[in-house]
């Protein structure tokens, strides 16, 4: 996917602040997320919704459609990881996906801010969506972190989780904006290379600021 940040929408104002959270596989975007949901923010994680989706009767018609049945396990549900083994093997069946999938994710993702824009208790709304640069959706929010972690640790996070190895980690990463790119356009860097105290700890400088300032 190209990389156009110079054609980046300017932000429009939201009636609760919104923060995007960006950074690489495995470098700890929802445990970021989680630690703003302690501070009396909701998270709209666009990954479980996705999955959601993937199961619904329409959808996954046309994902069978066009991948065939060897993407079902034995109860006849989608398998997640064979079915990102073949899309992220090639670039046409990723778009395919994609098209199936997002619009449903993004217009879900829509529907939920207006929901948690009239909840008096919700400070602010957390994204935690993978794509979200890739999306467009960048002008949707009135902040945007970057979580920065070094790659060999996202790598044995990725492991440890038995999502992938390390090169399937890059295979992933090269269908989205670089992450040079996604640090140069975030407002804040959290630095998620030690535990989760530190963390914790600029989660919650970089919140204060922004019911602050906005």
């Amino acid at each position: 996917m190209p990389e156009r940040l110079d054609s980046f929408p300017v932000r429009s104002p939201q009636k609760k602040p919104i923060i995007g959270i960006l950074g690489g596989i495995g470098s700890g975007k929802s445990t970021v997320a989680e630690l703003f949901a302690q501070l009396s923010c909701v998270v709209i994680d666009a990954d479980k919704i996705a999955h959601e989706i993937l199961e619904e009767p329409a959808p996954k018609r046309k994902i069978l459609d066009f991948f065939g049945q060897k993407i079902l396990d034995t109860s006849g549900q989608i398998d997640r990881k064979a079915l990102a083994d073949i899309a992220f093997g090639d670039k046409e069946k990723l778009s395919k996906l994609n098209s199936i999938i997002h619009p449903l994710v993004l217009h879900r993702c829509e529907r939920l801010i207006e929901t948690y824009n009239n909840r008096a208790q919700v400070k602010a709304i957390v994204l935690d969506m993978p794509l979200l640069l890739e999306a467009g959706w960048q002008n949707r929010c009135n902040r945007l972190i970057f979580v920065d972690c070094k790659d060999e640790l996202r790598a044995d996070r990725a492991k440890e989780i038995g999502i992938f190895n390390k090169n399937q980690l890059k295979i992933r990463e090269n269908f989205q904006i670089s992450l040079d790119n996604k640090a140069k356009v975030s407002d804040n860097t959290i630095d998620n290379n030690s535990d989760l105290s530190v963390l914790s700890e600029q989660v919650t400088e970089i919140f204060s600021n922004i019911i602050k300032n906005g």
